[in-house]
Order: C-alpha cells, then sequence, then structure tokens
C-alpha cells in the first residue's frame, strides 16, 4: 500500500529534508506541501529556496502550496517541520480532523498523552496513541521524535541501560544547519565557538528520561536517570557531535560497552532503517563529521574513543546527522514504523 503525505513547513531546511528523503520512497508519495499564508497559491519549485540539495525534486516541484487547514488536505500521514509555536495550534488541528501527524516539532514531545519516540529505543510508547485520542478526542494522532541532539545521545544510552547505567553528562558540538535556514550569522560563528543555544540544554535533559522510561499501559514512568548537558554551536555544516560521560552503578569495562552498543539492532522491514544503528570505530581520531555523518545514509550514529573514566565510569565520542537522524528521517522512519504496526 502507498500512502499520500503532506509537509507542514515545506520551504523551511528540515521541511526540504522531508522532501529530499521522501523522493522515490517506496511507500509515502508527497501529494500536498504546506506553507505560510504569503505562499499558498504560489508554485513550490518557484518560491522555495532550495539548499539541501542540486535541485528541487520533479515529484514536488509543480505542486500548488497549501494552506495550514486540515480541511484543504488530502493526506494520510502528515508530516511537521513548523516552528513549535506554530506547532502547537496547526498540529492538533490536523489531529482533530483525523490527520496521523509525524511531527519534528517540540510543541508536544513532553507531553504526558504524547509518544515521544525512536523506533529502536521505545516502540512501545506508541500504546499512548489510544490514551490522547481518547483524552482529546481526537479522530486522528500526534506522534513526535525527540531533539536532534537528544537522539543521537538516547541512541547510544539505551543499550546502556542493561549496564546499570545512572548519570550521564555530555558536551555537545552542534552543526549549523540545526540552527535552520539563514541561521546563525557568518560573523558569530567563523572563527568561533558559540557556548549557548537557547532551549537546547533543557531539552537534552529531560526528553532521555522519557525515553527510556517505562510505558505502564496508560502513562510512562520516566527512567531514574541523571542527564547533564552544556551544548555549543560549531562551524560545522551537518553532524552533531559529543563527548558523554557515562557512570553505572557497577564496574563495566570498555568492551562491555562496545558489546552493548552493537547489539541495538534497527527494526526490520523499515525503508529508512540503516543495517547498523550503532557504528563502532576503532580509529582514535573518529567520528568526524565530515567522514561519518552519511553513515547508514545518515541514519546511523557513529560511536568512537570508547574508554574507561575512573571508577564504574566510561567515556565516548558519539556523532550522527541533525537533519536525517536528528529531524526529517526520525519522523519518516517513525511514520514507517506506525504504518507496519497498522496504526495508519
Amino acid at each position: 500500500m502507498r500512502y499520500k503525505v503532506a509537509i507542514l513547513g515545506a520551504t523551511g531546511m528540515v521541511g526540504q529534508k522531508f522532501i529530499q528523503l521522501l523522493d522515490n520512497h517506496p511507500w509515502f508519495d508527497v501529494s500536498a506541501v504546506i506553507a505560510s499564508e504569503r505562499r499558498v497559491g504560489k508554485i513550490y519549485g518557484e518560491e522555495v529556496d532550495w539548499i539541501v540539495s542540486r535541485d528541487v525534486p520533479k515529484s514536488v516541484r509543480d505542486l500548488e502550496m497549501l494552506p495550514m487547514d486540515p480541511k484543504k488536505v488530502d493526506a494520510d500521514i502528515v508530516f511537521s517541520a513548523l516552528p513549535s509555536d506554530v506547532a502547537r495550534e496547526v498540529e492538533a488541528k490536523f489531529a482533530a480532523e483525523g490527520f496521523v501527524v509525524a511531527s519534528n516539532a517540540s510543541a508536544f514531545r513532553m507531553e504526558p498523552d504524547v509518544p515521544l519516540v525512536i523506533p529502536e529505543v521505545n516502540p512501545d510508547h506508541l500504546g499512548l496513541i489510544e490514551v490522547q485520542k481518547r483524552n482529546r478526542g481526537w479522530d486522528g494522532f500526534i506522534v513526535t521524535n525527540p531533539n536532534c541532539t537528544t537522539i543521537v545521545l538516547v541512541i547510544t544510552l539505551k543499550p546502556l541501560m542493561e549496564l546499570g547505567l545512572k548519570e550521564v553528562n555530555v558536551a555537545t558540538m552542534q552543526a549549523l544547519s540545526g540552527a535552520g535556514y539563514p541561521g546563525v550569522p557568518s560573523l558569530a560563528i567563523t572563527d568561533n565557538i558559540l557556548p549557548f543555544i537557547k532551549g537546547e540544554e533543557d531539552k537534552v535533559e529531560s526528553e532521555p528520561l522519557k525515553l527510556l522510561g517505562r510505558f505502564e499501559g496508560s502513562e510512562i514512568r520516566f527512567a531514574s536517570l541523571r542527564v547533564s548537558a552544556s551544548c555549543h554551536r560549531v562551524p560545522v555544516i551537518d553532524g552533531h557531535t559529543e563527548a558523554v560521560f557515562a557512570r553505572f552503578d557497577r564496574d563495566v569495562s570498555v568492551d562491555d560497552v562496545i558489546e552493548a552498543f552493537k547489539s541495538l539492532k534497527p527494526i526490520e522491514g523499515l525503508p529508512t532503517s540503516p543495517e547498523e544503528v550503532i557504528v563502532v570505530r576503532e580509529e582514535q581520531d573518529r567520528p568526524q563529521p565530515r567522514l561519518d555523518r552519511d553513515a547508514g545514509n545518515g541514519m546511523s550514529v557513529v560511536v568512537g574513543r570508547v574508554r574507561k573514566d575512573g571508577e564504574n565510569g566510561v567515556k565516548y565520542i558519539a556523532m550522527g546527522h541533525n537533519t536525517v537522524r536528528g529531524a526529517a528521517g526520525a519522523s519518516i522512519l517513525n511514520a514507517e514504523l506506525m504504518a507496519k504496526e497498522k496504526l495508519i
């Protein structure tokens, strides 16, 4: 079965990445592009400032941009690349009208009845969908993916939970594309590092607790884990790099941690899944964004420099493509999982 999909916020960087990744998708066809009021009625290929690849895909080039009105849209799935303040109102309207909304926005991530999902980490949290529909009286529903930095981190933390993980400190080096387009002014970031990203540390410290929590039938019991983050913008185009310091309730070896990383498996049958969820590099100078961000077509997280960090501690470097695995690709993978589970 093929599904018709619409893109909310289709002209922005993440909206463009959705379109790029969905071009020639085996399950999903982009049938509608939805944009701000000033762009409604204009032709997508003529209006968009396309920056994510060489050319606008032919499949969407001649589509007329539609308003953010669910009554004007014909689609099975709506992918949202909206800013959070706009998403809170618009996504709710689409869900109320019966649409499946796969959202990259932060507006609903921490709502108690909204699934926050990474398929390889917590697919069972989709059980919140029925709770959400019942609570809100919606015919449709919203499923969210995490913040781009959180996704890279939590994919590496999931297999470590079985080793007795109890505390995580992380320092991030985040790519410019994470700020959208036009994003950070060139004079601010050239020859520089920005040691503050508004709202980022709060997301990185709170979202993992929900993602790694336990679904108990009608709610998520958050993980008893302490996460402390310091987030920084660096002059890299794509690929978030994270220095992670993990502490456990017992002594663990480097080999234990590497074996745990390799044990995390993709969900079979999803077109966007990588062959390896976590790629472990043994070189002393890897991962690097320029060399490793496209691993698994941008859907793998690459880990390296795994080493002991005192008693009961291990430290490592994790890196992932922030606009693929960390944004559009994450929502697409969530939608594929929902399609596989007959939730769409």
